[in-house]
């Protein structure tokens, strides 16, 4: 399947996200392969299970993935947490916006105070003809750093110089 997104540094949470808007917590374990992007990740989506990569179609175009992705069992995914990984704990919120859903991103744990949202488009042209919405603050679809398989393991700390750079400001208050 191929996914077209484009990921942006949030300004502030969208309205009427928190208490309103179905979510569900996530973890997910992204298996050490040997290089700094960890690009398969199994992940505990609510109740359900399942392992994905993605791969860019095109070198130096994150926005365009070819994204895998197969169910596995409860137990299958305690097997693989006993796998050298890294992990990333987060809220997804589905947020409606426009004429789509959006998913807002609100890490935990080591990796607190940061927000991603992420829009996924059915074709080339409405994601170029997209327009960042006011709770966006920055396009970092094509910053490596941000991919999950990037953060995984990290604290805020470690990315805070990267984030300063889009002028991001932690989101704790919600």
């Amino acid at each position: 399947m191929i996914e077209l997104e484009l990921t942006y540094l949030a300004k502030f949470l969208p309205e009427g996200l928190i208490g309103v808007c179905e979510f569900k917590q996530m973890h997910d374990i992204y298996i050490e392969n040997g290089g700094s992007h960890l690009n398969l990740r199994a992940r505990k989506n609510g109740e359900k299970f399942e392992i994905t990569r993605k791969l860019p179609v095109a070198e130096g175009d994150a926005s365009k993935q070819t994204e895998t992705t197969i169910s596995l069992k409860c137990e299958e995914f305690g097997s693989l947490c006993t796998a050298k990984h890294r992990a990333v704990k987060k809220t997804r919120y589905r947020y409606p916006y426009q004429n789509m859903y959006t998913e807002v991103d609100i890490f935990e744990g080591t990796l607190q105070g940061l927000v991603v949202i992420d829009f996924e488009f059915d074709s080339e042209k409405n994601k170029h003809a997209f327009m960042k919405p006011d709770f966006c603050l920055a396009d970092v679809t094509q910053e490596e750093w941000i991919a999950g398989g990037m953060l995984a393991g990290k604290s805020y700390e470690d990315i805070e110089k990267k984030l300063k750079r889009f002028g991001y400001q932690k989101i704790l208050n919600f």
